[in-house]
């Protein structure tokens, strides 16, 4: 039985052009990254190609935008791809990794099995959420299902994980905010998933701690959150070990539909239905692994109440909206759901306690 595993080497340096003089970055490599993030670097002699996303659209990844970028990548001659972003970014540069000059990502769904990784994949996140750098899956929105997808396959896991704290510096609040919220869902959810074992359960434990104690930290800095940058590119980093081993749930299969429909982005999305899902959690199955996770939260709050001092920490960090706030209606509920229950079984297929759709139709319109 396989228990564990940690794919990629994992690299911290103080700045960019630490990184870049130490990884001989050269005319070679395919330096991918966004407009912001490319402007941060001028002061750092770059000789590499160079691809923006933001020259094919905005937001989190479609299938549309992605196709547009592997035909661009297809042009040029590279060994090595230097993602440098969010999970967006690091998302897309891992389908360039497999894609072998295929130029429509569909095809990569249908061919998972037969995917190679013909490229040195080297991520570097610019923010504190997805853990992408030491994960094998990337999240896009596919119009042909009308929902996000995940694209699975362990030849995805990046060569290297480069960890900058420094370029977490100019994120904004609500990248912060969204993006850690995320990264403490994915510890959460691979704590109580059915396959995580002692070791992923200690990167779990880990990252719900830091994250929880950076919260504290900066709610008492009357949310300045920077100073806070370096634990929490780690959090990130130890719930992205924990979820690539024991996978996320029902919180990120409800939220794949929504924020597909109305363009939530990622973190938000899965906030959407965080709270909820744990309360269900809590009322179906209370004896269970659940309270562990409620003593784990109250020690780190102080409250006795550890689910009830967790949403009132989120809601200093990032006061929860309805869904409705965001445009959807009680006509999206019964789509919503079958959608979840065709598309995303992957997710489905690790949740703490059982939950049939009848259940997650009932959550959706908590939610409303």
């Amino acid at each position: 039985m396989k228990l564990f595993q940690i794919a990629p080497q994992i690299y911290e340096f103080n700045s960019f052009s630490d990184f870049a003089q130490s990884f001989r970055l050269c005319e070679t490599d395919l330096l991918f990254t966004g407009a912001h993030t490319f402007r941060t670097l001028k002061d750092t002699e770059l000789p590499c190609i160079t691809i923006l996303r933001d020259d094919y659209g905005s937001g989190e990844p479609t299938d549309v935008m992605v196709n547009a970028i592997l035909s661009e990548a297809a042009k040029h001659t590279f060994h090595r791809i230097i993602a440098v972003g969010g999970g967006a970014i690091l998302d897309i540069a891992k389908i360039i990794a497999v894609a072998g000059g295929c130029t429509d990502v569909s095809e990569l769904y249908a061919h998972t099995d037969s995917l190679q990784a013909d490229k040195e994949l080297i991520a570097v996140p610019t923010t504190c959420g997805t853990g992408s750098e030491v994960t094998n899956i990337s999240i896009v929105y596919r119009s042909d299902i009308d929902t996000k997808q995940g694209l699975v396959s362990d030849v995805m896991y990046p060569r290297y994980a480069v960890l900058i704290p420094e370029l977490l510096e100019t994120m904004p609040y609500n990248v912060f905010a969204t993006s850690s919220i995320d990264a403490l869902i994915h510890a959460v959810e691979s704590y109580l998933s059915p396959l995580a074992t002692p070791y992923s359960e200690m990167y779990s434990v880990a990252a719900v701690r830091e994250i929880l104690q950076c919260y504290i930290e900066t709610v008492s800095r009357k949310n300045d959150f920077r100073p806070s940058c370096p634990q929490l590119l780690k959090a990130s980093n130890y719930a992205g070990i924990a979820f690539s081993n024991a996978g996320c749930g029902p919180v990120h299969a409800m939220s794949f539909a929504f924020g597909g429909k109305y363009h939530v982005p990622h973190g938000e999305s899965n906030y959407q239905f965080f709270l909820p899902v744990l309360s269900f959690y809590k009322k179906t199955a209370p004896d269970g692994k659940i309270r562990s996770l409620e003593q784990l939260l109250s020690e780190v709050t102080g409250n006795p109440d550890g689910f009830k001092g967790l949403e009132e920490l989120l809601e200093k960090i990032l006061p929860a909206k309805p869904m409705h706030a965001y445009g959807a209606s009680e006509d999206d509920i019964e789509p919503f759901t079958e959608s979840t229950a065709a598309n995303q079984q992957r997710l489905l297929g690790r949740q703490y306690c059982q939950m049939d759709k009848e259940d997650i139709y009932h959550i959706y319109r908590s939610c409303l």
